[in-house]
């Protein structure tokens, strides 16, 4: 590290309304971090850019504080160790935890709003996938069908948002438990990847005039699962086909996220009944509860990789100064797949498998 080098973030300044605007999110160079005893210096390699950093922006109620004003704004990414005054993290180790929208993290247990944890080496795939296929967004799509979806063959599971990173996992593993999966996404282009690669047995377009009927016809047996997403009047059409004891993932809420601040900024779902007239039960989940699962899941989610049986998508930014930009992108449906921000190289040697260097 240069020292010359200087520690690029973007600082909250203001709680946005509809997309993220400079005002809002500002990008600024400070110097690099030091530390000191029981800490360590990560430099950012990666950076996940998710529909909830949207809501940690707001006052929205949610499962976790909302970024203070003036603070590095919080994101989920993967770094190297560059220094350390730690035993459990040697300098060169891959990490991954909230390092936030910033070049540069300190690791200190007294602050930490979730635990770091060193990733396996060598590692088993490309770096990348552990904030994508392997990581939180993999994770979230297992843990949200094998705990609350509970998939059965022969069944029908609907997935909203199929062409996004969580949407896309859930449908290919509901696939592999032989499932008919039925996806929603905003592009004739997004169906016909998620038909054609993914392996959906159908897809719909909701910007089309007729989506609804698109949708009832896809589903003639009705809905069994229901990987939710997106919320909204996509969730009530999905509801009032639910077939008795259909089971309703409650993932993300993505059409509500840029509402205004506020107890009423989510809004509220027409056919929340169904769930009384079909029997059938809704839960919502966040897959930061569920960190002794994680081993579990990632062991499921590469087996299918292994067997061919998982498509990964990534679409991969480079620059930690397209932050904004980049989650402005997820609103704007214009990415498939994982989004991420490539924000530097490993300044060290990253340990590989011959599998994982083949398909990097």
């Amino acid at each position: 590290m240069s020292s010359t080098e200087l520690n690029r973030c973007f600082r909250l300044r203001r709680r946005p309304v509809g997309r993220v605007t400079e005002a809002d999110l500002e990008y600024v160079e400070e110097p690099v971090p030091t530390i000191g005893p029981g800490q360590a210096l990560v430099r950012t390699l990666y950076l996940s850019v998710d529909p909830t950093n949207r809501i940690w922006m707001s006052e929205m109620r949610s499962y976790i504080a909302p970024v203070a004003i003036d603070a590095v704004m919080r994101g989920i990414g993967i770094g190297q160790v560059v220094a350390s005054e730690r035993d459990d993290f040697a300098v060169g180790a891959i990490v991954t935890g909230l390092t936030g929208y910033q070049a540069y993290a300190v690791i200190d247990d007294a602050t930490d709003e979730m635990p770091y944890s060193v990733l396996p080496e060598p590692l088993p795939a490309p770096l990348s996938m552990f904030l994508g296929a392997l990581g939180h967004t993999g994770i979230t799509a297992y843990l949200g069908l094998e705990d609350i979806g509970r998939p059965q063959p022969g069944e029908t599971v609907v997935v909203s948002a199929a062409a996004g990173a969580v949407g896309s996992i859930a449908g290919q593993i509901a696939k592999a438990r032989g499932c008919r999966v039925v996806g929603l996404a905003g592009t004739d282009e997004k169906c016909a990847h998620v038909t054609g690669t993914l392996g959906f047995d159908a897809c719909v377009n909701y910007k089309d005039a007729d989506w609804r009927e698109q949708l009832d016809a896809a589903v003639p047996d009705g809905v069994d699962v229901d990987f939710e997403n997106v919320g909204g009047e996509i969730m009530d059409h999905v509801m009032n086909r639910l077939n008795l004891g259909a089971r309703v993932v409650v993932c993300g809420m993505i059409s509500q996220y840029e509402a205004s601040s506020g107890d009423n900024a989510w809004g509220g779902q027409l056919s929340i009944g169904q769930l009384i007239m079909r029997r059938a039960s809704m839960k919502g989940f966040v897959v930061l509860d569920h960190a002794d699962r994680f081993p579990e899941a990632i062991g499921a989610l590469a087996g299918l990789l292994a067997e061919g049986r998982l498509h990964t998508d990534e679409t991969i930014v480079d620059g930690i100064e397209h932050a904004r930009d980049c989650l402005n992108r997820l609103f704007d449906g214009t990415n498939q797949g994982k989004l991420l921000l490539r924000v530097a190289d490993a300044e060290l040697p990253v340990p590989t498998t011959e599998a994982a260097a083949a398909t990097a």
